[in-house]
């Protein structure tokens, strides 16, 4: 079959060489198969020249990275031939430094992004690259190795522009709790909101060295967290302004809803979280942690929020060892009936591939790679015998989480490769099974929705400017919400009115155009 190819089409297949590596034919490159053909016959082999891809993620590097790093590129040298500049950002800097770094042109390979984040703009101002027709060259796997349903549901204007980084069609949630402390002071184990609340009222009555509550930002807010649970009226963020609250959808009804004109029942939160904050309940420099995690870990808080249901053994293994006999649990209001949650099978992480990159094929080769299943646990997870051992094809146990813990959330994560840690919480795992099976929710009504923010650009630009003022220290209770939501309206109110518009023009057209 190669002799009767044409020259010309040869000559295609060795310049377009890919990473199709697996199995016996480990250390091959394989090439595209030209239309018409399949098989051996569109296989050659290659050396592709040593790249060095830049990568930006968000976290703190782990102290065994280079270990890790250097498994990898001896592993890809013969292949891909690809070298790794992982750069990671601190969460409370990453709108901040990404928006930057792609604003100036810097050339980064591939980028952590989320709707939570910036995702929305960044596409409509144009930084990223459509991923279709490279994926389709050089990431099989990579499409492989998620559900339909995730890429389905997660394009911007009908196309890929950037690979989804999930398990789930929802996250889980929790608070952590100092178990040691509830059991000190003859807690019984918390059931519901106002148990929680009242064992923050008891920590601060009878244990003066310990805050009662920390929590994050947005979703990971008091106010923003408490609405994850919100099954009377499914209060959440819309499409237009990541994570914020100041625009929100309820009763799946396809309404757009202001807070400034329709403040409940979010109102109702913000008032009991300022409450809490003035009775001395919630930690004084919440909107000056970095890591929102670190009092708890540290020994310093009763409670915080969690986006998940369990903790991570990184976590446990810390508050071990600063607090002797400090142990944490985690409490959720999560309810795992069939059809209580909603879901528009959105992922919330991504990782895509700036215009500006160099390597764009390259990048791509390098997804394929990482999400070839031992590479993947190498990424994860770390040097296996040094880090972790596995437990069955699912499962893992860890051993040196200190020099690498998981991570994989953030650049690599699918929920074909994905291990869970042996001995973890059954009743955790079977909230976990709930969330990966799409036939638990009930589907959004704006599933498939995306927003095109380009119309109201210079609006999202001036509602971010008050956001980034107001947002995080109103709902987690520091400012008076009455005073604040007044100051809202006076330098946003007409640009988040005018975003409302927008979003409900599009949301009418979406359905009109589904009924068809």
């Amino acid at each position: 079959m190669k002799k009767r190819l044409p020259i010309v089409l040869a000559l295609l297949i060795v310049i377009f060489a890919i990473a199709g590596c697996s199995g016996k034919n480990e250390g091959e490159v394989k090439t595209p198969e030209p239309p018409g053909h399949t098989g051996d016959s569109a296989i050659s082999e290659t050396k592709l020249k040593e790249v060095t891809l830049k990568i930006m993620i968000p976290g703190d590097r782990p102290s065994d990275m280079d270990l890790v790093i250097a498994e990898a590129e001896k592993r890809m040298k013969d292949t891909i031939n690809v070298k790794l500049d992982v750069v990671f950002v601190p969460w409370s800097d990453l709108a901040q430094k990404t928006q930057v770094t792609l604003a100036s042109g810097e050339n980064i390979d591939l980028i952590f992004d989320a709707p939570w984040l910036h995702i929305n703009q960044m596409i409509a101002n144009g930084f990223y690259e459509p991923l279709d027709d490279l994926l389709a060259q050089y990431g099989q796997t990579v499409l492989d190795k998620r559900p339909q349903q995730m890429w389905d549901y997660n394009k911007y204007g009908g196309k890929i522009m950037a690979v989804p980084l999930g398990l789930s069609y929802m996250s889980g949630n929790s608070y952590m709790v100092r178990k040691d402390i509830r059991e000190k002071l003859g807690v019984p184990p918390i059931k519901t909101y106002d148990d929680l609340i009242a064992f923050a009222y008891k920590v601060k009555e009878q244990e003066k060295d310990i805050i009662p509550m920390t929590a994050g930002s947005y979703t990971y807010s008091f106010v923003g967290h408490h609405a994850l649970n919100d099954y009377e009226t499914h209060v959440r963020p819309t499409h237009a302004l990541g994570n914020s609250l100041m625009l929100y959808y309820k009763n799946n009804d396809g309404k757009v809803y202001n807070l400034l004109e329709d403040r409940e029942p979010i109102g109702t939160w913000l008032a009991n979280t300022h409450k809490w904050f003035k009775d001395g309940l919630i930690f004084k420099d919440i909107l000056t942690t970095k890591d929102f995690h670190q009092p708890i870990s540290a020994g310093k808080v009763a409670i915080v929020t969690n986006g998940a249901f369990g903790i991570g053994d990184s976590l446990k293994n810390t508050i071990k060892n600063n607090v002797p006999g400090g142990e944490l649990e985690t409490v959720t209001f999560f309810n795992p009936e069939k059809g209580a949650n909603f879901t528009n099978f959105k992922q919330w992480n991504f990782l895509a591939v700036p215009k500006v990159s160099k390597n764009k094929e390259r990048a791509i080769m390098f997804l394929n790679w990482a999400n070839e299943k031992e590479n993947y646990d190498l990424l994860s997870y770390g040097i296996e015998g040094k880090h972790w051992e596995a437990a069955g094809e699912d499962k893992l146990k860890s051993l040196d989480t200190s020099g690498y813990s998981a991570f994989g959330y953030v650049w690599l994560w699918n929920p074909v490769d994905e291990r869970t840690v042996v001995g973890g919480d059954p009743k955790n795992d079977e909230l976990d099974a709930v969330l990966r099976d799409a036939d638990m929710f009930t589907t959004d009504i704006l599933a498939g929705f995306e927003f095109d923010s380009t119309p109201v650009q210079n609006e999202v630009s001036q509602y971010n400017t008050v956001d980034g003022q107001y947002y995080n220290a109103l709902f987690n209770g520091v400012i008076d919400p009455e005073e604040t939501l007044k100051k809202f309206e006076a330098e946003a109110g007409p640009a988040l009115q005018k975003i409302q518009q927008e979003l409900q023009k599009q949301i009418d057209e979406f359905l009109a155009a589904k009924a068809k």
